[in-house]
């Protein structure tokens, strides 16, 4: 939202890590669900992606106090196209005010999960995006592995990556899960380059032989059926 009303709230008590800057409401609306959080509660929120790198204004300062005060857990990048009125990929924060290991959790302080959804998923329709049940429980499951819930967690490239808040910082305090994660690991091609090239050019030739006699059998009966060739 654009027009949040800034002016009527400069000095609000709900702005305790930063006013949030006029013409964009996320940090309004993250601190605002900050603040009506119980002391020892955990919440989601789905936001726009530039919530997590952008440093307009005060949004970079408010996002590195909320960091600073251990409040968020995980980070996980949505696709785009999930939703119906906006293709724009979204992200969803996860905070908690309590890190301690209560309720058959792990103490978390000073940790944050890196979870990169970006391509899971399928298309749907030619317009609009979806999770399958596996994709959900992927992401689902490897939080709850990464707080303690489950034991098996790991970090995997291109998917997943716990760390801290000093290499947070190391990278600006920005929260895009793809500057932590890092790529899929490409498997390794064994195949030597001269082999390989001699292999594709034979595949290629074999193509192209293939096209010449359908171009040639296209030609035949077209003729057959009286076109002028």
């Amino acid at each position: 939202m654009k027009e949040w009303g800034a002016d009527k709230l400069a000095n609000d008590v709900r702005w305790k890590y930063g006013t949030p800057p006029e013409g964009n409401a996320n940090f309004a609306w993250l601190q605002h669900m900050i603040h009506h959080l119980s002391p020892l509660g955990s919440m989601a929120l789905l936001l726009a992606n530039g919530s997590m790198s952008s440093n307009t204004n005060s949004e970079g300062e408010i996002r590195r106090a909320i960091l600073e005060a251990d409040l968020v857990e995980c980070m996980v990048a949505l696709p785009g196209q999930l939703f119906t009125n906006t293709q724009i990929p979204a992200c969803i924060w996860f905070l908690t005010k309590d890190k301690s290991g209560r309720n058959g959790k792990r103490k978390r302080h000073g940790e944050v999960l890196f979870i990169d959804a970006r391509e899971k998923g399928y298309m749907k329709d030619r317009v609009l995006r979806d999770f399958t049940l596996d994709d959900i429980k992927d992401i689902a499951d490897t939080f709850h592995q990464w707080q303690g819930l489950a034991e098996g967690y790991e970090d995997i490239a291109g998917f997943c990556k716990a760390t801290d808040l000093e290499d947070i910082a190391t990278k600006d305090f920005v929260l895009t899960p793809g500057r932590y994660v890092g790529t899929t690991e490409q498997e390794e091609d064994s195949e030597p380059f001269a082999e390989k090239m001699t292999r594709l050019t034979a595949e290629l030739k074999g193509y192209l032989e293939e096209s010449a006699k359908l171009e040639m059998e296209i030609k035949k009966q077209l003729g057959g059926l009286g076109y002028v060739i």
